[in-house]
């Protein structure tokens, strides 16, 4: 097996790194509803990224399990966001979040 020589610092840093662009995203990005999902997509992929480290350097499989469970959460999270927003391109021709602001039936 050939050992790369990564720390959790190293695993840590990429973390951080996915967690700031999905942060900077949401912040910087407040118009276009595709865009804000794919942040959160970021940030749930960073909260993976520190479960696996973790999960290495403890030698324990905890982590893993919990990343299971995240990526089917984050599975349903975009095919169902995905599919409200085409409902509401279809409706209202946009997808701008200033414009989406009211919800009424």
């Amino acid at each position: 097996m050939i050992t790369l020589g990564l720390t959790l610092a190293d695993f840590l840093l990429v973390s951080s790194i996915l967690f700031g662009l999905g942060i900077a995203g949401i912040i910087i990005n407040r118009k276009n509803m595709i865009i804000i999902l794919m942040s959160i997509e970021l940030l749930l992929l960073a909260v993976n990224t520190n479960f696996i480290a973790f999960s290495r350097f403890l030698d324990n499989s905890a982590g893993e399990v919990f990343v299971f469970f995240i990526l089917t959460v984050a599975a349903a999270e975009a095919a169902i966001g995905l599919a409200i927003l085409v409902v509401l391109f279809r409706q209202r021709t946009t997808i701008n979040v200033q414009d989406i602001d009211e919800l009424k039936g």
